[in-house]
């Protein structure tokens, strides 16, 4: 079981007292975590220090006496609402937030920021918001997808909880332009890269790749079932700083410098835009920029040199030059 099992628990435990106006025995309790949980036992010794650290953290859970035995329930200290305030200005903040999160629509992540946009409209002065919707007229967010993950809500909750327990997962992964072939993973996180959202995960079932980590993007999805088979998490993974190696998702390889020369024209718009936040520049005598930045994939730096046109030359590596000059071919073929 995942080194977090108890934090997995307790909130399990949590979201069920949640729900339920009369409490729960520990017995009740038990077969409730375990179903939702898919464990295959647990000890009501277990369950109930579980209880006593949530108590020991200051939440209101009470236990008392009932003709179907000692209850626990929350407290009235735990059911209370809180009143949300907010100025102005952090209405603004929160909208941008939410409209950046547009390619979440239909997803868990989705719901709780539209659910708590819903609580703050409700507490929030009139004029307050008045003031708010003048501001906010004057800014607007361009660019993002309108793109959902609705009909992906369920899948993203079992990979979810996958991630937590450290199970591993089946998945049936259909490839562009190939048949639907069926893995066994390992997921670590799940990474938005606008507008697409992608699954970290390690092959669990091929010996051939089963030493790299990858993303698999969740569109291609076509069915993930978890399994009851744990994985051990790779203690030197630093999912941000694994995702920060690279300038896009073709994650897999080891990340390797790319040079590309960039006429003085074209530099102006590279500074404003930078294509890595770790990305290096040196300027020329004539007024050009080298650039220098470390990608795992051609397709993570062609497209951007192809954006630029005439105003940019992949210098290195080698590999990646001579692939780029056999698209240019092609291209000059196709127009002529």
């Amino acid at each position: 079981m995942a080194r977090n099992e108890q934090l997995i628990r307790q909130h399990k435990i949590l979201q069920i007292l949640e729900r339920v106006r009369f409490g729960r025995t520990l017995r009740e309790l038990q077969d409730d975590v375990v179903e939702e949980l898919g464990l295959t036992s647990l000890h009501t010794r277990t369950l109930r220090r579980d209880l006593e650290a949530l108590q020991a953290a200051g939440i209101d859970v009470d236990v008392h006496d009932s003709p179907r035995g000692r209850v626990w329930k929350l407290g009235p200290r735990a059911k209370q609402t809180h009143k949300i305030s907010a100025t102005a200005t952090e209405l603004i903040a929160l909208s941008l937030g939410r409209d950046l999160l547009h390619p979440l629509a239909g997803t868990p992540f989705w719901m709780g920021i539209e659910s708590f946009w819903n609580k703050i409209n409700e507490e929030i002065p009139e004029a307050v918001l008045a003031h708010y919707e003048k501001y906010r007229r004057t800014l607007y967010v361009k660019g993002i997808a309108t793109k959902t993950y609705e009909k992906h809500h369920g899948m993203i909750k079992t990979i979810n909880r996958a991630i937590l327990e450290h199970r591993i997962i089946e998945i049936e992964y259909a490839r562009p332009e190939t048949e639907v072939t069926t893995h066994q993973i390992e997921p670590y996180s799940i990474a938005l890269c606008p507008p697409s959202l992608y699954v970290v995960a390690r092959y669990h079932d091929d010996p051939t790749k089963d030493d790299v980590i990858r993303t698999f993007k969740l569109d291609r999805f076509e069915k993930a079932t978890i399994l009851d088979k744990w994985f051990k998490m790779p203690a030197d993974l630093d999912i941000e700083k694994f995702m920060n190696e690279s300038t896009g998702v073709y994650l897999g390889d080891k990340p390797v410098n790319y040079r590309i020369r960039i006429s003085e024209k074209a530099a102006v718009w590279v500074q404003e835009e930078p294509w890595h936040p770790e990305q290096q520049i040196k300027k020329m005598k004539d007024g050009r920029i080298e650039l220098t930045v470390k990608a795992a994939h051609h397709m993570q730096i062609i497209p951007r040199v192809l954006e630029l046109g005439e105003n940019a030359e992949l210098i290195s590596p080698k590999s990646a030059r001579d692939h780029l000059a056999s698209v240019a071919k092609k291209m000059a073929k196709l127009y002529g």
